[in-house]
């Protein structure tokens, strides 16, 4: 007798070699993990203890690693626990920085990975294909469909080429996003070379708050877009075709501000996440994105506006079974509650269905 498979969940991560050209390398990984716990604690003994690690272990890979590197990680005084140096904070930085551009790539080819196999399991036809641009939202929303078993493909890709790969048959749900007020004719016009009134539908998935990223504390006193012009100041950018280059776009419109007069303007990062651990890095002294990013690298937040993230999906997706068991979820009051958990979000019509005329009263 042959058991129904299991639905597979497979894990990417990025892993770092450290070491001379020709001799073994640092245990890296463990490394940054215990940098990060003592950065957190002062103390290498409870870094440790996090880690899984004995005090002896612990202590004796960041001699491994100084004498690598021929400079000390931590300075260490009696009483006053340890402290990072440069150095380690430079690596624990440049870890989050890999992370968090790395992290949509090693999602979307972890999903790819898990329908391939699925496929192979099951022996059936293609599972539901996601394009949309990464967000944490998104992502709480693979993990809802891990829990239920609902297996679905995601990709993650901007919003531009997420509307146009739904409009050509490459998925079958098409993640984009649109700011509320007076910017949001101007950023639908930009979709509508793809969405139909006639052949899509929308699906709501969360109302979140877009803003500048600033350093804890705002230090340089930054209040608006007007100073992203200041000299000195370094701006990360997103890429050209994402929806929030759209809105920096607009926005820089609306004040009068040539892109030319912002240092930084060319320099992108992928994601919300990347431009938040830019700023947070020092490589930066102010990005745009969503609150959230800005929360979990412990930055200041500026608020900007809010913006609608949708599904756009076919018009008789409320009709095929296959796509069923992901509006399911899309739509149940568990998911409405951990979009609504996470900061600056909404999640009052999470999961409402409408058209584009009634999205958009147009």
């Amino acid at each position: 007798m042959v058991n129904h498979p299991t639905m597979l969940r497979i894990t990417l991560q990025p892993q770092w070699r450290i070491g001379p050209e020709d001799g073994p390398a640092l245990d890296a990984n463990t490394l940054l993990g215990l940098l990060a716990a003592v950065r957190a604690s002062g103390s290498i003994s409870q870094a440790g203890r996090e880690q899984g690690l004995s005090y002896r272990h612990a202590w004796g890979l960041l001699q491994q690693a100084e004498q690598l590197f021929s400079q000390p990680l931590l300075l260490r005084g009696r009483g006053r626990g340890s402290v990072l140096t440069e150095l380690g904070e430079k690596l624990i930085w440049a870890d989050a920085r890999i992370g968090a551009r790395l992290q949509p790539l090693l999602e979307s080819l972890a999903s790819e990975l898990e329908g391939e196999l699925g496929r192979v399991q099951r022996r059936q036809r293609a599972v539901p294909r996601l394009h949309a641009s990464h967000g944490f939202a998104v992502a709480a929303l693979r993990e809802q469909l891990a829990a239920r078993q609902v297996p679905v493909e995601l990709r993650y890709r901007n919003s531009l080429e997420a509307v146009a790969a739904l409009a050509q048959g490459d998925c079958e749900l098409a993640g984009f996003h649109v700011p509320q007020g007076e910017f949001e004719a101007a950023a639908v016009q930009r979709y509508l070379a793809w969405l139909k009134r006639d052949q899509h539908l929308l699906v709501q998935l969360a109302v979140r708050t877009q803003g500048l990223f600033v350093a804890k504390g705002n230090p340089l006193g930054l209040r608006g877009l007007h100073d992203l012009t200041r000299p000195g100041l370094r701006f990360v950018n997103r890429p050209e075709g994402s929806g929030t280059r759209v809105l920096t776009d607009l926005l820089l419109q609306r004040e009068g501000i040539a892109p030319r007069a912002v240092a930084g303007y060319d320099n992108t990062e992928l994601t919300h996440a990347a431009v938040a651990a830019y700023v947070a890095s020092g490589m930066a002294d102010v990005g745009i994105g969503v609150q959230t990013a800005a929360h979990r690298f412990g930055l200041d937040f500026i608020p900007l506006l809010k913006e609608r993230y949708f599904f756009a999906v076919p018009a008789d997706a409320l009709d095929r079974a296959e796509l069923r068991p992901v509006l399911t979820v899309l739509r149940s009051p568990a998911f409405r509650a951990r979009v609504a958990a996470l900061k600056g979000y909404e999640a009052a019509d999470t999961g409402k269905v409408m058209s584009m005329d009634e999205a958009f009263q147009a």
